[in-house]
């Protein structure tokens, strides 16, 4: 098959779906397929075009058998919602010609968000005349106006009849967790258009081999700590604010230390407010190069999912995929009927108490620092139910087969109809 993933993000960009695609499509690469991939020039998190591709509008380039075809980005550092429209506006014009200047792809897989680059992936498709898979991260506009971040009532419109088109004019709609597929169907999309591929873990990078007492744990001054970890993005839907009051709930037991690691410019917003509650065991690091992440991961005692109240419940962060199989329990500071709750809760892997409470979260800590048995046996639960269910090679079987399928169908329905006198063979 020759397979064009529509991706704004990708490699070398660390965390979120960049990674993901990345083994997506070299995963496929490996089993014979030719896969290119039209993506932004890489900028997160720092927000900033990374310095070896500043200046340029295009690039090619070849990683690992996939052809990444790169394009310009208006980016701005600290974005209000017009920047975020005018950089999907922005990506939307440019990777256009990207998209065109290649081979013709036998299926578009498209990511959302963002949103907006719906419309070039179906334009892709009318002219390629092949089937487009809308991969969906997040339910948008939705998940903005829920947090605030979307108020004008015009864009609101705008973004929902986007995403309406998005729907309709996708062949099929891969989803990441089961509580999309109630979402979508009550806007009116088949439920036989929608598939659930959950996001994986490469189970061979996050090992549970890897030991606790490593370099990462040693040069960051955490030997003897219990350590309870926060790795990713730091943004409205988080709620960052409640893990520091949890920390200074608990300042009083030296042995156990916070680390949140994250986007810079978030990371002196918490520093203040760590100042401000007097949470002086927090260690508030930069995002950690990829390679680090299973050594950071394999050095926490803890690993924490933290969303607040009225985020759009059955978003599945991808961090817990990955802390799972570092084989570290969980603690879900998240709503109790989302999806994150569920996953936690069917893995067995780890604690879910309510978000946007402080005691609740530092309770739970402090049972885990006393129970070492406990935390053990979550830790090995999860890690289990991650190899089950989130192995890399189960997903790349099921993005295979999906492909396969809508190709051959998209295919079947190109065919003219016949008469029962008529026949495509000549006899």
């Amino acid at each position: 098959m020759q397979i064009l993933i529509y991706s704004y993000n990708y490699y070398p960009e660390p965390i979120g779906i960049a990674p993901l695609m990345t083994e997506l499509a070299e995963g496929l690469v490996k089993r014979g397929h030719q896969v290119r991939v039209i993506t932004g020039m890489p900028n997160y998190p720092q927000r900033r075009i990374y310095d070896e591709y500043q200046g340029k509008w295009y690039q090619t380039e070849e990683r690992n058998g996939v052809t990444i075809q790169r394009c310009y980005l208006r980016i701005k550092s600290n974005p209000n919602l017009i920047d975020r429209l005018l950089l999907e506006l922005s990506f939307v014009a440019t990777s256009l010609p990207q998209a065109l200047n290649g081979w013709q792809p036998d299926v578009i897989l498209v990511t959302v968000p963002p949103l907006l680059v719906s419309l070039p992936a179906s334009l892709l498709g009318w002219i390629y005349n092949c089937p487009v898979v809308l991969n969906v991260q997040d339910i948008l506009p939705e998940a903005g106006i829920r947090v605030g971040l979307i108020k004008n009532k015009l864009m609101i419109r705008a973004l929902e009849a986007i995403e309406k088109f998005a729907y309709r004019t996708a062949h099929t709609i891969s989803v990441i967790a089961e509580g999309f597929v109630d979402n979508l169907v009550n806007k009116g999309v088949p439920e036989n258009k929608i598939t659930c591929i959950p996001n994986w873990v490469n189970l061979n990078f996050i090992s549970s081999e890897v030991p606790k007492n490593n370099s990462w744990r040693k040069s960051h001054n955490l030997d003897d700590k219990f350590v309870v970890l926060y790795s990713g993005n730091i943004a409205l839907t988080q709620g960052l604010e409640t893990v520091i009051k949890a920390a200074s709930r608990l300042r009083h037991i030296p042995e156990i230390a916070f680390v949140i690691a994250g986007e810079s410019q978030s990371l002196e917003r918490l520093q203040k407010y760590c100042l401000t509650c007097g949470a002086d065991n927090v260690l508030l690091l930069p995002l950690q190069p990829r390679e680090k992440l299973p050594e950071m991961l394999a050095a926490a005692d803890v690993g924490l999912v933290v969303q607040k109240s009225n985020v759009v419940s059955f978003n599945m962060p991808s961090k817990i995929p990955l802390l799972m199989a570092s084989d570290r329990p969980i603690i879900g500071s998240v709503p109790a009927n989302g999806t994150a709750a569920k996953a936690i809760r069917k893995s067995g892997g780890g604690i879910v108490v309510a978000p946007e409470s402080a005691k609740a979260l530092a309770d739970a800590v402090l049972k885990l620092y006393q129970n070492p048995d406990l935390a053990t046996q979550l830790g090995h639960q999860g890690r289990k139910f991650a190899i089950e269910n989130y192995a890399f090679e189960q997903a790349l079987n099921s993005y295979e087969q999906l492909f396969t399928d809508v190709i051959a169908n998209n295919n079947l329905s190109a065919l003219p109809e016949l008469s029962p006198k008529e026949s495509i063979v000549d006899v």
